[in-house]
């Protein structure tokens, strides 16, 4: 009974533990964007307005097929004056009530219309295809998004592991410090410094902390998953590359930006525009066949000779005459639409190209920033060390080593947050050209 007892009291304490482990979940960069882009609201909402677009497109093939209506009729009258005299001659008797029933079925088919039902299902094609470059577009945003979040919470999580190693050590110095005073070698000022040190730290811990949970929840969020997910960030996602000269992300931007190839896209829409307006100005030839069924004998089943069915098998030929002038108008306004989108391109094609310049140069930045503060880590390090040194032995103060052990780990926060920039710096560059994930 008693062994029962501590099992389930080992099981009680045990169980928050087990349900915190399970709220865990360690992702890589790329693994964080696939299960982005598998959850996001946003690209489904993109994928309905392109299924959307191939709804449209099969409307408009439709209306190029044959046409075709069938009715049938009913018709009962009353007939109370049933005598009929013209003339003087012999009267004309009616009955006094009459029943017919009337069908008809007819069949039309355009068989020439200027090239209409063509213009517009080549145009459509061409819209489904802007939605799409649309979606790929959103798929872009969606993926740095998610990257710009993954590198906040990497920044976040290897500042708090320097601010955890400073604590230890300033720990370590404050001990350090008590002793000293206890033998008197320095005075309780100098341990109220490492004590007010470390509640600094502490505070600029917990600020790190809160800022943590808050960026966690967002990246929760983009990911679409449960928001008490915790993340773990991998720490191998941050080998830095050796850039390309600028002009091949400008050739790779011009090939790949959506904008640029939407707007070469537009273009061809209004080229199938133009040529709809001036397929208003040619004839329409149709054909068709309408099949008539008259029985007027009242039965719903005739008896022979008692109905007629007639075929008429036509052709129309039907030419709006006045669009030969109306036009004109109609067809420069078009091309006037056409000529804004040429000039929309090549003003998006001077801001892609100081785009990727500034890109290119801030990311290079960011590279030699890494190498100025490995350097000054360098020295930070020996200059920690000395004062350390000079410590312990009462040469330097309190303040000295205080300060020295401060710009250490402040080099070692701004190194880890300098190589974060520099990754997100070069997928911002990426992202310039269009595409992520090269």
């Amino acid at each position: 009974m008693i062994t029962h007892k501590i099992k389930l009291l080992l099981a009680t304490f045990l169980l928050p533990a087990v349900l915190h482990a399970q709220s865990v979940k360690k992702l890589t960069l790329q693994e964080a964007i696939d299960l982005g882009i598998a959850n996001s609201k946003n690209l489904k909402l993109s994928q309905n307005k392109i299924d959307e677009s191939i709804a449209r497109l099969a409307v408009v093939k439709d209306n190029a097929l044959p046409s075709a209506s069938a009715s049938f009729l009913y018709n009962h009258a009353e007939i109370p004056t049933n005598t009929l005299t013209i003339g003087g001659g012999n009267p004309i008797h009616l009955p006094n009530r009459a029943d017919a029933f009337v069908g008809t079925a007819a069949i039309q088919e355009v068989i020439y219309g200027g090239g209409k039902y063509k213009y517009a299902q080549e145009s459509t094609k061409l819209l489904t295809d802007v939605a799409r470059l649309d979606a790929d577009k959103n798929k872009e945003e969606v993926s740095y998004a998610i990257i710009n979040t993954y590198f906040s919470l990497f920044k976040l999580m290897q500042s708090k592991k320097v601010v955890t190693q400073n604590l230890e050590a300033i720990a370590s110095q404050l001990k350090q410090a008590q002793r000293f005073f206890e033998q008197g070698i320095v005075t309780k000022n100098d341990v109220l410094r490492f004590q007010l040190q470390q509640a600094n730290v502490s505070l600029t811990d917990l600020e790190i902390e809160n800022n943590r949970k808050i960026i966690n929840y967002n990246l929760d969020i983009l990911l679409g998953l449960p928001e008490d997910t915790e993340v773990a960030i991998s720490e191998s996602e941050l080998p830095l590359q050796t850039v390309q000269p600028l002009s091949n992300y400008i050739n790779t931007a011009f090939a790949n930006r959506q904008e640029l190839q939407q707007l070469d896209l537009q273009n061809k829409v209004a080229d199938f525009n133009i040529k709809s307006i001036k397929a208003n100005t040619r004839p329409t030839v149709g054909v068709g066949a309408n099949l008539y069924y008259i029985n007027p004998s009242g039965s719903f089943i005739p008896p022979s000779e008692q109905f007629i069915m007639p075929i008429t098998i036509g052709a129309t030929v039907s030419w709006n005459v006045a669009s030969l002038w109306n036009n004109k108008n109609k067809i420069a306004e078009a091309k006037i639409q056409q000529k804004e989108i040429g000039l929309q391109k090549d003003v998006l094609s001077d801001n892609v190209k100081t785009e990727l310049n500034r890109n290119y140069q801030n990311y290079q930045l960011a590279v030699k920033r890494i190498n100025v503060l490995e350097t000054s880590i360098a020295q930070a390090t020996e200059n920690d060390r000395l004062l350390e040194s000079k410590y312990k032995n009462n040469i330097a103060s309190a303040t000295d080593r205080i300060d020295a052990e401060t710009l250490l780990y402040q080099a070692k926060i701004n190194l880890e947050l300098a190589k974060a920039d520099a990754k997100l710096a070069y997928y911002t560059l990426l992202k310039s050209t269009g595409k992520i994930t090269q």
